[in-house]
């Protein structure tokens, strides 16, 4: 297992180094880089230039999360935040770690330098998340709502950019976005916070639920604007910054199973002052969905973080722990789970890593869009593929997370239950992955239009020219599970209820995910001769789980399919 152990001296390995060498991000650092015609010391002159400051950065960020924050999680974990006479306290490590990434400035890392940024791809930036997030989960909720200050950069006016975003920059300000409330969770279209404008200014009333670092000191706040109305037409985003209003009050943080070094707030706004950001009406349609998706990206950073971090801990235990003579790794039902969770764990990477470039792109014919340019089809494009492979990446790698931290523990035994080892908090840090920003079902939701209209398999129709000669037999295998999946989708579509897509929505995704990650798998394999053993092994373990999957779809069709209601109504019966 190359590149496995607890080895802390970088979190930035060859691992990460090498899944980031697969991804070619010229045409987007040509971009962010004003086809490097810009001048001053920070300037970027070259794609290989920008690729060696790229890793100068990524290494100094993995030093930091490896020296620095790990060492640390422990202790932020136990103290936790704190709430008193309404002030919310980070932990003394939490602050030091957040001094630490400001200092070397991280904070800003999508930004644009005119703010004190750090320009770079989101596909660059997301790695550097996956590693503090490996270090202490809780504090991605921190550093990685830097989605509040891009969502400003790419909304608001110029005097909200030029006073809030250097800030953010620096680290003299944290963010959060309130968007739940007690009554509106996922139904975002049920918020009924109230913005009043009076006189020019808006004012914000109401409560703000579950907020992850709400007593940040800037807030994207989600609230009715538009008196009378209903749905998501009457909301509009605001920006709120405590430093210039007292109205916001924090009534309490919760009391969490895990990220105990993030604090989760209930708000309450009593007429505190707050601007607009960007236009009325469009609060949630356009700019919560900017918002949120980016949220969901860090999310799943922050998962494969923790998963890498379960992963490393427990092949280290397996190395160390002796049990009948002999260490545990060479019993083959400890080195078959580890093998597995390597292998979820690098496609899962390969993944992330492609969802960020597709990100890129979006933001790149945004940009390019917004100076006159006619890429009108080439950012729908983009945008359709960032839209699916974010919801995928989230649905499989926050499971990945809870099942890596669940078989660490495993693997642990006894000792894996008690706060001797890491793993615990890792199994209780991971648990939220899949429930905020959207939970896994809901990440189903927002992926399985792409399956139905077949969209999905338009993209996979590159699948056929992938250079295969090494694994031409790799290749023709993935054809064949593209065909029999897009035949099974279809045979679900045939049955005319939407109760029962949505059934068998979490069967497609998954085999889209697995499927997917196979297409992103096979070329790296084929040029590199190192992955062939890991990917044969992915192969076998992911074509059995299609199998199953295909199995479970049709299963379904024949025994329930227009009548999938019954399943419900027996449920119903047993409560009453």
């Amino acid at each position: 297992m190359s590149g496995a152990g607890s080895n802390k001296n970088n979190f930035y390995t060859e691992n990460r180094k090498f899944y980031l060498s697969q991804i070619d991000l010229s045409d987007i650092v040509k971009d962010l880089e004003n086809n490097y015609t810009d001048s001053g010391s920070t300037a970027i002159h070259s794609y290989e230039e920008a690729q060696q400051w790229y890793d100068m950065s990524l290494k100094n960020a993995g030093d930091i999360c490896a020296n620095f924050i790990w060492p640390r999680a422990e202790a932020v974990d136990a103290k936790g935040a704190t709430f008193k006479d309404g002030v919310v306290e980070w932990a003394p490590e939490t602050k030091e770690n957040m001094k630490a990434l400001g200092a070397a400035g991280y904070m800003g890392g999508t930004l644009p330098r005119k703010y004190g940024g750090l320009n770079m791809p989101v596909t660059v930036n997301v790695v550097i998340i996956e590693m503090v997030s490996q270090g202490d989960a809780s504090l991605m909720n921190l550093f990685g709502l830097q989605d509040i200050a891009v969502t400003v950069y790419k909304f608001g006016n110029e005097e909200q950019k030029d006073r809030v975003l250097p800030k953010f920059c620096s680290g003299e300000v944290s963010g959060s976005m309130a968007l739940t409330e007690p009554e509106a969770g996922s139904d975002l279209q049920a918020v009924t916070l109230k913005a009043i404008e009076k006189d020019g200014q808006w004012y914000l009333d109401g409560v703000k639920r579950f907020i992850t670092n709400g007593s940040g000191d800037v807030s994207l706040v989600l609230a009715r604007s538009e008196e009378g109305s209903k749905g998501g037409r009457g909301l509009s985003m605001f920006l709120y910054e405590r430093y210039r209003d007292s109205n916001m009050i924090v009534r309490r943080i919760e009391h969490k199973l895990g990220i105990n070094g993030s604090p989760t707030c209930e708000l309450q706004f009593n007429m505190a002052k707050a601007e607009l950001v960007g236009q009325r009406k469009v609060g949630l349609i356009k700019y919560v969905m900017s918002l949120m998706n980016g949220a969901r990206l860090t999310v799943s950073a922050q998962a494969l973080g923790i998963a890498q971090a379960s992963f490393d801990e427990a092949v280290k235990y397996a190395n160390e722990r002796e049990q009948f003579g002999r260490k545990i790794i060479h019993f083959p039902a400890v080195y078959q789970m580890l093998r597995k969770m390597q292998a979820e764990i690098e496609t899962s990477r390969l993944l992330l890593y492609h969802t960020s470039l597709a990100v890129d792109y979006q933001d790149m014919y945004e940009r390019k869009e917004h100076n006159g340019e006619n890429v009108k089809a080439q950012l729908k494009e983009a945008k359709t593929l960032a839209d699916f492979l974010t919801p995928l990446s989230k649905f499989t790698i926050a499971e990945l997370a809870n099942k890596a931290s669940y078989d660490a523990i495993q693997i642990h035994g006894g000792t894996g239950y008690m706060k001797d080892f890491p793993v615990e908090r890792l199994y209780r840090d991971a648990r939220i992955t899949n429930i905020y920003e959207g939970t896994t079902q809901l990440q189903v939701v927002a992926a399985i239009g792409t399956l139905t209209s077949g969209l999905f398999f338009k993209w996979l129709e590159k699948a056929k020219d992938l250079k295969a000669v090494e694994l031409a037999d790799a290749k023709k295998e993935l054809l064949r599970h593209i065909e029999r999946f897009a035949e099974v989708t279809e045979r679900v579509k045939t049955i005319q209820n939407k109760d029962f897509l949505d059934y068998a929505a979490g069967y497609l995704v998954e085999m889209a995910s697995i499927i997917y990650r196979q297409y992103l798998f096979l070329p790296v394999a084929e040029k590199h001769p190192e992955k062939r053993d890991l990917f044969k092994f992915f192969r076998t373990e992911s074509d059995a789980r299609l199998d199953y999957l295909i199995r479970q779809c049709d299963l379904a069709i024949h025994t329930y399919g227009e009548k999938i209601s019954d399943l419900k109504n027996d449920l119903l019966k047993k409560h009453d």
